[in-house]
């Protein structure tokens, strides 16, 4: 009798641990440093209505644009643009505060974007700088050691703007805003080596930025940040080959063009939405809905309320709030998502954050 009281005790206690860790998400937010920023932000967001705690600094560093989490969610790892460096911190479970553990050089100027490879094994960055990309191995303790693989893109202009891992953690795809091209590496993860596997052209002056995958692995959506477009391309994941199937604008049919550039690539959790950020002087997010057999593209609308150079933007795992670094707003504002049209819809809620310019979310556990 006392086995299984204790059993029901038990399972009681982890369902409510279980709701109660979906109840908020702890986000962190990078921004770029100086008067006003210090480094890493973090805030709560309650997922009852939407709404974001005071954001506190979690950790001080110099410019982390981009950071991500180690699988494990122990640690995070931020690339540090203006240092180009890419450095390692320990996270406190308790109050989510960050403890810095060492860094490296990322070998290239301006390191904008980095990710940590499914196994945990690696952190692989792009540099802006030059165009180039890194491959970093996490150490047993969380720290990074010496580059494991470096590769320098060729051509006249070259700058590496992201670098993302397919499903299969085979092969490593980094977009090169400067070439017009996707290039792609072979990826080793046991070893933590980049090997040269092949480049999709994208169309010329599209000027690719970042890369988002659909959930099925097999689809990949990539933002223009020269001429405001979203290329949709297949993937082979045996091959590890693009396939251009349909390029969109992401501004409004009436709207003529006068400069500005895109930022941001997000598809929804539920693969049925994927979303762009126009920065100034349009300041939008364009919302387009995904076929669900094709998997091509639809325009939806365009949201543009409280929006404000929209560096980055992110939605949250269950897919019903999308936030919005505002860089030059400072601030980053919340959407509600129809999850029937994927529109975006107003809520009243925001945080001032000094530069935002990286939105990521974790569990609390």
């Amino acid at each position: 009798m006392c086995n299984r009281i204790c059993l029901a005790v038990f399972l009681f206690l982890t369902a409510c641990d279980f709701a109660q860790a979906q109840e908020k998400y702890r986000v962190y937010l990078g921004t770029y440093t100086g008067k006003e920023s210090k480094g890493i932000y973090q805030c709560e967001l309650n997922l009852k209505d939407g709404s974001l705690s005071t954001a506190t600094l979690a950790g001080e560093t110099s410019s982390p644009s981009f950071v991500a989490f180690h699988p494990n969610r122990k640690y995070l790892y931020a690339v540090n643009e203006g240092d180009a460096k890419v450095s390692a911190f320990a996270i406190d479970d308790k109050n989510g505060n960050l403890t810095f553990l060492n860094s490296q050089p990322s070998q290239g100027g301006a390191p904008c974007h980095l990710v940590v490879d499914p196994t945990g094994r690696n952190v692989l960055a792009a540099n802006y700088g030059g165009g180039s990309c890194i491959c970093i191995p996490i150490e047993a303790d969380g720290k990074l050691g010496k580059a494991s693989s470096f590769q320098q893109h060729v051509g006249k202009r070259k700058n590496g703007h992201s670098i993302h891992v397919d499903k299969a953690n085979k092969f490593a795809l980094c977009c090169d805003l400067g070439l017009d091209k996707v290039i792609i590496y072979a990826f080793d993860a046991a070893k933590g080596t980049l090997s040269p596997h092949g480049a999709f052209d994208t169309p010329k002056g599209s000027g690719p930025r970042h890369f988002a995958w659909h959930p099925d692995g097999k689809t990949a959506y990539i933002n223009g940040e020269s001429n405001l477009t979203i290329i949709a391309c297949d993937y082979d994941t045996d091959k590890g080959v693009l396939t251009q199937k349909q390029v969109l604008s992401t501004l409004p049919k009436d709207v003529k063009r006068k400069g500005g550039s895109t930022a941001e690539t997000v598809v929804h959790p539920s693969g049925k939405f994927v979303y762009v950020s126009n920065r100034d002087p349009y300041n939008s997010i364009a919302i387009f809905s995904i076929a669900p057999q094709t998997r091509k593209l639809t325009a939806v609308g365009h949201q543009g309320m409280g929006v404000k150079t929209p560096r980055n933007f992110a939605i949250e795992p269950t897919g019903q709030y999308m936030l919005v670094a505002n860089q030059s707003g400072g601030n980053v504002i919340v959407f509600r998502i129809n999850q029937s049209t994927g529109e975006l819809i107003p809520t009243k809620s925001s945080v001032q954050v000094p530069r935002p310019v990286c939105v990521r979310f974790m569990e609390i556990r």
